[in-house]
């Protein structure tokens, strides 16, 4: 399987830090985030891997050269913003038609790749994507799942003040090739996962639940956080 790894944003939220040093490159315990993600995925089934770049990416492409995983790194940099959904469709041929892997590398995670791939395949048949899930300590921050008793997303809840529970979307997803035709009919170059991909397959998104740990190092909060529970 390949995956693109979402690592093209400014990281408004965790400055001063992000002043010199891109998101994705922020370091837990020495590591930055995206090394994490790197040998994770590089060790447990993926084959090849796209990142996107945009704000200061020269930090990026140093650490990608320096890495043993290099060879199997595609770099493409995006002058301006596409939006989550818009980097997948500008790189569709990268894809190759087959089911492919999307997470946002500032985020901290770990979980096994290959039970995720194999939730995947065999997801209920009419789903064509799975999102991956985790407990959130603050719902309201985040995108929550209303899920049956498959485990198939039946309503969502993005980031509004009293959400339905703490069952989050880790911004982790498998695509099947049908969900990128879709954002293709939607005609944009700049388009969002969240707001305007996933509720239109409500009801056709299979979860996977990460029960083990996930962290959005979106503030310098959750920045400590992790440092002190990964």
């Amino acid at each position: 399987m390949r995956a693109i790894l979402l690592a093209a944003g400014l990281g408004t939220r965790l400055r001063p830090i992000t002043n010199t040093v891109p998101k994705c490159m922020v370091p837990i315990h020495g590591k930055p985030l995206l090394g994490y993600w790197l040998d994770l995925l590089f060790n447990n089934g993926v084959e090849r891997i796209l990142i996107n770049t945009h704000y200061l990416p020269a930090p990026v492409c140093n650490f990608v050269a320096s890495s043993i995983w290099s060879s199997s790194v595609d770099l493409i940099h995006e002058d301006h913003l596409l939006g989550t959904a818009g980097t997948i469709l500008k790189n569709r041929a990268f894809c190759a038609d087959q089911a492919l892997m999307v997470a946002h590398a500032d985020n901290l995670t770990r979980f096994r790749p290959a039970e995720f791939i194999a939730a995947h395949v065999a997801r209920s048949p009419e789903c064509v994507m799975t999102m991956m899930t985790f407990d959130t300590d603050a719902p309201q921050t985040c995108g929550i799942a209303e899920v049956d008793a498959r485990g198939v997303v039946q309503d969502f809840h993005e980031k509004v003040a009293n959400p339905p529970g703490t069952r989050a979307n880790a911004a982790v997803y498998i695509f099947e090739p049908s969900v990128i035709d879709y954002i293709a009919s939607l005609d944009k170059d700049v388009c969002d996962i969240s707001t305007e991909v996933l509720p239109h397959f409500i009801g056709k998104i299979q979860t996977f639940h990460n029960a083990d740990y996930h962290r959005d190092i979106g503030t310098l909060e959750s920045l400590a956080l992790a440092e002190r529970e990964f």
